[in-house]
């Protein structure tokens, strides 16, 4: 009880804090020329496999781009685009072998043009979501929807389909705001062994080039479709989850940038009713998320330490108590929200739009030695977490939800671990026109959870999670998060998408040595091999579907067995719950 309620102490020092900058994501052991490793923002991809490269590059124009890609090209060798930070979760910017290249886009970061009159800015890749926000308020504009997090670079997000929450107009992936690109692929030796290609909105290769995976090149410089610079109001409702299956399609048809966040062990939802709102209405607000700014190291530290501890004496109550202290004073806070850009006083909040979309103040503030970073940062003992992202469509998403409660009246502890990590978090996405799209309208399920250091170590209510996962990859044929997920929920997951020919053809007349892709993204768009790994213990990390016991832990009680909502999954389940 002291150590929970003393991380609830510390909670509040957060907005005090300064931060330690997140380490980047490529290391090499002599300058750019040899030994290299990149890695995630959060130290370890799936597999916990290390990624290395011969070398890297860091052009600071297109053209130096283009030298480094002909380069490469020539001599056949296998190429990554790498951004700063690399927030992805899976190994899409790992090249194949020892000797590939990382081309990174850390200097490609130019504001291009911002143009008031056309209404659309131009930015080169490594321009980070927050940089673009900033540049297009300056001008009196605005994209209206962003992921959340605005440390991912427009590279990245392009890459892997990132967007907000919405259902109203075009939705919420940048990606369907793209009016133009370049981008830098190779080319036959008498066009000088690379190529700009330059696509603009009406280029039919377009639609496989804003949702790429990283395949088709690097991109150079995207132009994007902007509005005028709005305001918006924002206010939390938190409400009982008894009608969630119900009201869920409808909220998001309500409001414009609905979403849901959902307890299901408290039996809890608040609800994001976020709208526009005239331009005179009086406020000026920001929304500084929490779990995005700088926190103490201590905190992290001991939040980690105490879940640890919670795991390994199977505290399941434990995990909930904690999960009631963090989530209540996060709603005290208003979940970093500010009236007056400094303290919370109430709903609504009121603010342009720059000021309300996204945030993420750990990433750029000052050095201060890790006494504070970002909550994740792999330097320090902090979060260490797995993250389950699925797209389901709407008009599944009633009956997705009651296998989810249906599941959760049998094991209502287990989802205290996810409600740490600020529960379920439901947003809403069109249909898009890019080939590797959503297909239909949809809801996006975002869990984040508890991952041991130890690989073979299962977790707490290990079947629950993994039972969720499979009702919704397999039973419900969700779309798996590009930049998020483990293994699993890529295995065949191209043949869910109608126009994956129509990508492989464009990738084949951009790319037709393979010099972009890798052994993960051949697995991931089925031309070779698949994403899972059967081996001893591969359940456990979302590696593998469970068909023997050895693929759990029977040496530790988990062993495979059926699922209890949705019988036809294999979960590791602990013989103590079976």
């Amino acid at each position: 009880m002291g150590a929970i309620l003393l991380l609830g102490f510390l909670q509040l020092l957060i907005s005090l804090a300064s931060s330690s900058p997140p380490p980047e994501s490529i290391t090499c052991s002599s300058g750019t020329a040899a030994g290299c490793t990149i890695t995630n923002t959060y130290g370890t991809f799936p597999d916990r496999s290390t990624c290395r490269a011969g070398g890297v590059v860091y052009p600071t124009s297109e053209q130096e781009l283009v030298e480094a890609v002909a380069n490469a090209t020539a001599c056949g060798k296998k190429m990554k685009a790498a951004t700063r930070y690399y927030h992805s979760i899976p190994k899409l910017a790992c090249p194949d072998g020892d000797d590939g290249l990382l081309i990174s886009t850390r200097q490609l970061n130019r504001i291009v043009n911002a143009d008031a009159a056309r209404m659309v800015i131009t930015v080169e890749s490594g321009v980070t979501v927050k940089e673009l926000i900033e540049a297009a308020a300056e001008v009196g504009l605005a994209l209206p929807y962003t992921p959340y997090w605005w440390g991912v670079t427009v590279g990245g997000l392009l890459s892997t389909g990132a967007h907000g929450s919405s259902l109203w107009g075009k939705g919420s992936a940048v990606h369907e705001y793209v009016v133009g690109m370049r981008i830098v692929t190779p080319a036959a030796a008498e066009e000088g062994y690379a190529k700009v290609r330059e696509l603009d909105g009406g280029h039919p290769e377009l639609d496989a080039a804003k949702v790429s995976l990283g395949v088709l090149g690097v991109i150079s410089q995207v132009t994007l479709a902007l509005q005028p610079l709005f305001k918006r109001s924002l206010t939390f409702s938190n409400c009982d989850d008894f009608n969630l299956a119900e009201l869920a399609i409808a909220f998001g048809y309500q409001h414009e940038f609905a979403d849901i966040a959902w307890y299901p062990s408290h039996r809890k939802v608040i609800y994001r009713i976020d709208d526009r709102v005239p331009f005179n209405v009086s406020g000026d607000g920001v929304y500084d998320f929490i779990g995005f700014r700088s926190t103490p190291t201590l905190e992290t530290t001991l939040s980690r330490i105490l879940e640890e501890s919670l795991e390994a004496t199977g505290n399941a109550k434990g995990k909930c108590l904690n999960s009631k202290v963090i989530t209540d004073i996060i709603t005290i806070r208003g979940y970093g929200l500010a009236n007056d850009g400094f303290l919370f006083t109430g709903y609504p909040v009121i603010g342009y739009q720059n000021r309300m979309q996204s945030s993420g103040g750990c990433l750029d503030s000052k050095d201060d030695a890790l006494l504070t970073t970002c909550p994740w940062d792999r330097r320090v003992r902090g979060l260490f977490f797995h993250q389950t992202t699925f797209t389901i469509a709407l008009s599944k998403v009633t009956k997705f939800i009651l296998d989810i409660q249906k599941l959760r009246d049998i094991y209502p502890e287990a989802f205290c671990g996810i409600e740490l990590y600020n529960g379920i978090l439901m947003r809403y996405v069109k249909a898009s026109t890019a080939y590797l799209g959503k297909q239909e309208d949809s809801i996006d399920f975002d869990m984040t959870y508890y991952r041991s250091h130890d690989p073979m170590t299962p977790r707490l209510y290990e079947d629950v999670l993994e039972e969720i996962e499979q009702i919704a990859i397999i039973k419900y044929q969700g779309l798996p998060h590009w930049g998020k997920n483990r293994n699993i929920a890529f295995v065949g997951v191209i043949q869910k998408y109608a126009k994956a020919c129509e990508f492989l053809r464009v990738k084949d007349a951009y790319d037709p040595k393979g010099l972009f892709s890798s052994e993960w993204t051949d697995q991931v768009l089925g031309i070779k091999g698949r994403a899972s790994i059967v081996k001893e213990g591969c359940a456990l990390e979302g590696l593998c579907i469970c068909s023997e016991d050895i693929h759990c832990a029977p040496d530790k009680g988990y062993f495979c067995r059926p699922g209890k909502v949705y019988k036809e999954a294999s979960v590791c389940t602990s013989i103590e719950q079976y």
